[in-house]
């Protein structure tokens, strides 16, 4: 403040009053010194701000790591926010280098009070709403919560990926799932499962293991499914999230397997990273931008004062593309 009141030749106090939007001071004298506010690039400090007025006029977006499903998410409740007074602050601290359980708690209470409003946390480990803040949750760890929180239906969605790869006339089908600790996890392999007992298939627990969620992850259990027997090996995986699928496709072709024509694979989010692989990615979409625009609205509903939804179910859709195909020798059935 003391540069612009150099450069306006203006009392400190003055700019402190136009800053701050405090009468007393003439329309032109105001005009004057918000262009040299301008011309100096000044902005106000949020923290000094959210000490006068008890706000800083910024939501924050807390994730564990920024990776496609959060990006996804981020770019929804950026477009969203366009409709509202506030500042968007995206937010992942040390990412996944430290313990995952509570994380969310610990970065609220470094930001809350002076940095930000409110927040959206992306899979949150923890279910109260013991928070200094308001704040929704996007796919929180248990599924339900205390909070108000958006997510998809992963069960849904995985019933009808199991269907799709079944109509296609696959028997022999594997399932890679994300990580045990994530109730979308557990939702995703209980509808894989509903899907196969509703054909009057039986699941070979041979051919389920889990991949974390994560690339690396998926490896070891991919290879261990594809290298069993030619009779006993699958002719279709399920991955519990596309990054994962796409490792399967990898994997696959390391072991000498074609993709669909030996092995098909199917995906779960649908984020870029599907469409844009080499071979197209057959999966199951996340309304995910949408879910992110949805959280944002939500929060600053809470914000405002206002009733909101508790818990918000967005649906999954299918979307097919490349890696899905027949079983070799598969012979239609004749629906005649």
């Amino acid at each position: 403040m003391a540069d612009v009141a150099r450069q306006a030749g203006v009392s400190v106090a003055t700019v402190s009053k136009v800053v701050n939007n405090k009468d007393g001071i003439s329309p032109s004298r105001v005009a004057h010194v918000r262009q040299v506010i301008a011309d100096l690039g000044y902005e106000a400090s949020l923290g000094a701000q959210s000490l006068r007025s008890g706000r800083s006029g910024v939501v924050g977006m807390l994730v564990a790591e920024f990776e496609p499903f959060s990006t996804e998410l981020l770019k929804g409740a950026a477009l969203a926010i366009r409709a509202h007074e506030y500042e968007l602050l995206a937010y992942s601290g040390k990412g996944m280098s430290g313990d995952r359980l509570g994380w969310e708690r610990r970065h609220i209470s470094r930001l809350s009070g002076t940095l930000i409003d409110g927040a959206i946390i992306v899979t949150p480990s923890g279910v109260d709403d013991r928070f200094p803040t308001p704040v929704v949750a996007i796919d929180p760890h248990l599924g339900t919560s205390t909070l108000p929180t958006v997510k998809c239906d992963s069960y849904g969605g995985a019933l009808e990926a199991t269907a799709y790869l079944l109509s296609l006339g696959h028997r022999r089908i594997g399932f890679l799932g994300g990580r045990a600790d994530l109730q979308s996890s557990k939702d995703r392999e209980a509808g894989f499962r509903a899907a196969m007992a509703d054909a009057g298939i039986s699941v070979d627990a041979d051919l389920i293991d889990e991949g974390g969620y994560q690339p690396d992850l998926s490896i070891s259990p991919t290879r261990k499914i594809l290298t069993l027997p030619a009779d006993k090996r699958p002719t279709a995986i399920f991955a519990a999230n596309d990054l994962s699928a796409i490792k399967v496709i990898e994997v696959a072709e390391s072991l000498g397997l074609r993709v669909p024509d030996d092995i098909s694979v199917i995906g779960f989010d649908n984020v870029p990273e599907a469409a844009l692989f080499r071979i197209p990615l057959t999966t199951m979409a996340q309304p995910l931008q949408e879910m992110g625009a949805r959280a944002m609205d939500m929060l600053c509903d809470l914000l405002a004062g206002n009733d909101v939804v508790k818990n918000v179910t967005m649906p999954t859709t299918l979307v097919e593309r490349a890696s899905c195909a027949p079983p070799a020798g598969h012979i239609p059935e004749d629906d005649s």
